[in-house]
């Protein structure tokens, strides 16, 4: 079967399992970027609509969500898995690993469907319905969303955009296909505001989060003539700056833009992990010739070719070390 008729047909497997279904419960994994909390509040709409019993679910440590999401419509949001989850259909949304949701009791349920568009999913679905070449999550479910017959309202429209341009780098990354200007275009037709979207992701932003910026440019070290730049955020950046873990978002991306460089890494302590030498690692790759969701998925972690990441209890120069031999074997 071709990946082509493969995606077809799971869509139709994963239709027939919204339509069916009548009790849901919807997750995504931890640390949730705008893609998973954009997915996860459409997904919800779309099951309300139709007259489904869903509720989604986010572990209580991740609340509230990082500033600029907090404009979003997170309707039946619970912190406490359901009682009756094992009747429930579980719906992972941008979920790449069912290892990256820490809810056992979501793992063994009866029925799974996972819903996805990154190419090294691990398949953990009892229905797979993985779109390698979709640019977001989002636009996965904006095509299911068409299927089901359900209305484009304008806060499913809000949360798929917001999907929408941050996983695809305000449409700069090279995931970004037609279809996702096509999504875009009928997401504005249904009446979003995209200068305010804009305004609540990318403008506004905290004191705090420019200090850390500055530590975190400030720490930067370059190896291997350049072609790995990275920097590390620790426990101290962020007491001093008073900074949220989430405003780490966004450093990253000042150091693959640094000419020369191959891969950029971020590594940040977890502020939120009761293992105080627990870190995140996130990687960005602008060399076609490297995958860093390969790198990533040699500690456990994933991603996409060209953005991924991984959580890791290896001290900083560990990490370095690791990083230089994994890409020096793909260069």
């Amino acid at each position: 079967m071709s990946t082509r008729n493969g995606v077809k047909a799971s869509r139709d497997l994963v239709l027939d399992e919204l339509r069916a279904g009548q009790r849901f419960v919807l997750a995504t994994h931890e640390h949730p970027d705008g893609d998973a909390l954009g997915s996860l509040a459409a997904m919800q709409h779309v099951l309300d609509a139709m007259g489904k019993d869903a509720v989604s679910y986010m572990c209580a440590v991740e609340l509230p969500v990082p500033y600029e999401y907090r404009f979003l419509e997170l309707p039946k949001l619970v912190t406490s898995v359901p009682a009756d989850v094992e009747d429930r259909t579980v719906v992972f949304l941008d979920c790449g690993n069912v290892d990256r949701n820490p809810v056992d009791q979501f793992k063994n349920a009866a029925r799974i469907l996972n819903i996805d568009h990154h190419h090294d999913n691990t398949r953990f679905g009892t229905v797979d319905h993985v779109v390698a070449d979709a640019s977001c999550t989002a636009e996965v479910i904006w095509d299911l969303m068409a299927g089901l017959g359900v209305e484009l309202t304008q806060p499913i429209a809000e949360a798929l955009y917001v999907g929408l341009v941050t996983d695809t780098g305000r449409f700069m990354y090279e995931n970004t296909g037609a279809a996702a200007h096509v999504m875009a275009s009928e997401l504005i037709g249904a009446g979003i505001d995209v200068h305010a979207i804009y305004r609540r992701l990318y403008e506004g932003v905290p004191y705090g989060k420019l200090e850390l910026l500055a530590r975190g440019l400030s720490a930067v070290e370059r190896y291997d003539g350049g072609l790995l730049t990275v920097t590390h955020l620790t426990r101290e950046d962020y007491a001093v700056t008073g900074a949220e873990e989430s405003f780490s978002e966004g450093v990253v991306d000042h150091l693959r833009a640094v000419q020369g460089t191959a891969v950029a890494g971020l590594v940040r302590d977890l502020l939120s992990d009761d293992a105080a030498t627990r870190r995140k690692v996130s990687l960005r790759a602008t060399d076609d010739r490297v995958d860093v969701s390969r790198i990533a998925r040699a500690q456990g972690g994933g991603g996409h070719r060209r953005a991924a990441g991984f959580s890791t209890d290896l001290e900083f120069p560990e990490l370095v070390a690791f990083l230089r031999a994994e890409l020096a074997e793909q260069l």
